[in-house]
């Protein structure tokens, strides 16, 4: 469809053909070196309409003169960004995960990009959302979209977490609380039969990792098929993994992280859960406990003393300048780890950093691997929820990969 752009009223972006070609497969960005053109005066959060070189109408976006993503294509058809567009898109997403998970109280109900909301999360605990906002264009229409978010899920309450540091390449100021309704400061929710605790206002994303759900089923089955593992959890946080583990058989589960807070929860939901007594958590730097506990001589336990180890750092890198160190970090808690575990014995590993593909991953891996002579099995590998769809065509929305590795010898 085209547009006379000349007798618009809408201002419009005019883009390059490469970037045009961007826009028609499917991907919402647009920088500002694919722009040939804007026509019009267009405020930062504007509608603007996306042309091609050919003044082809390619769809409708945020425009914000600050970012570096001066465009965020939202739709692709010619239609007001409105109270129904927002009821419209939101029911899509919620359609989604109706089939995905039918009998789940708890998910992520819209994942940006991966539902064509770029600058929007909302994650669902029971019946509290909490909503993510990093675009200007998003910002301006928050009221809207939480009108629609009542309309459609009817919410005890809606709690905004802005502030993520992504908000401010946005210009937007950082805030964080209850939007709408009345919330406490944790969430009591259920997954996949463990009671878990979301903090929305103090955790990491919006109080809880999601994206890891199926991870922990495949985590847990394959506890379940070594009868009293004893089970080293890195990186360990509020404890889901180790509460998987422990429920699936383990004998011993020992939890790591840097965070008093998350272990406090951790510890008090394994007792919940009626774990608590294979379940140990310990306040450290992973990276200087691997290092004391599989070097020779180091502290009890000694190397092999593990049947399953689980890593599950944060990202490593946020740019691909800090790849390589990324690597390196990666590399050196494999070969700990890999030191740690007995002979037949379970590696789950997991890396949330986009720059870092599976392959890469994979990589070092299995270069830490060669270095301590160990063989490895490989068997899944691992990617984010259903929940947190997956747009081919735009890589970043495939941003968690993992896999499971068995030590044949």
């Amino acid at each position: 469809m085209s547009v006379e752009t000349s007798s618009s009223r809408q201002p419009a972006v005019v883009l390059r053909p490469a970037e045009a070609d961007r826009v028609v497969a499917g991907h919402p960005w647009v920088y500002e070196r694919g722009i040939q053109k804007v026509q019009g005066e267009p405020g930062n959060g504007d509608v603007v309409t996306v042309l091609d070189p050919r003044r082809r109408f390619l769809g409708m976006g945020f425009y914000n003169a600050r970012s570096r993503l001066r465009v965020r294509v939202i739709s692709h058809r010619n239609a007001p960004i409105d109270a129904a567009f927002f009821e419209q898109r939101l029911g899509e997403a919620l359609a989604l995960r109706e089939r995905r998970f039918p009998d789940a109280r708890s998910f992520r109900l819209v994942n940006a990009e991966g539902d064509f909301l770029s600058g929007l999360i909302v994650d669902k605990y029971e019946d509290v959302l909490v909503v993510q906002i990093s675009s200007a264009g998003m910002e301006q229409r928050k009221e809207l979209i939480f009108d629609a978010l009542e309309k459609i899920v009817s919410p005890r309450a809606i709690v905004e977490r802005g502030d993520i540091a992504s908000r401010q390449f946005e210009g937007l100021p950082e805030l964080a609380g209850i939007a709408r309704g009345e919330c406490a400061d944790e969430i009591a929710f259920e997954l996949d039969g463990l009671r878990l605790l979301a903090t929305p206002f103090s955790g990491q994303k919006t109080g809880f990792y999601l994206d890891q759900r199926t991870n922990h089923r495949l985590v847990a089955e394959e506890v379940a098929r070594r009868p009293g593992a004893r089970v080293l959890d890195c990186f360990s946080s509020t404890g889901a993994f180790a509460l998987h583990a422990a429920r699936a058989g383990a004998g011993s589960v020992h939890g790591l992280d840097q965070s008093r807070e998350a272990l406090m929860t951790a510890r008090r939901l394994a007792d919940e859960n009626g774990v608590g007594d294979r379940c140990v958590f310990e306040e450290a730097n992973v990276f200087d406990w691997l290092k004391a506990h599989s070097a020779p001589g180091g502290d009890d336990p000694a190397p092999g003393q593990f049947d399953v180890v689980i890593l599950d750092p944060p990202s490593f890198t946020r740019n691909r300048a800090s790849v390589p160190n990324a690597l390196r970090g990666y590399k050196e808690i494999h070969v700990r780890a890999l030191k740690l575990l007995s002979p037949g014995g379970l590696l789950a590993t997991f890396c949330c950093s986009h720059h870092v593909d599976a392959g890469m991953f994979q990589d070092v891996i299995l270069s830490a691997a060669f270095d301590v002579r160990r063989v490895l099995r490989r068997v899944a590998v691992c990617s984010q929820s259903l929940d947190h769809p997956v747009i081919p065509s735009i890589p970043e929305t495939e941003y968690l990969k993992g896999f499971l590795f068995e030590v044949v010898r």
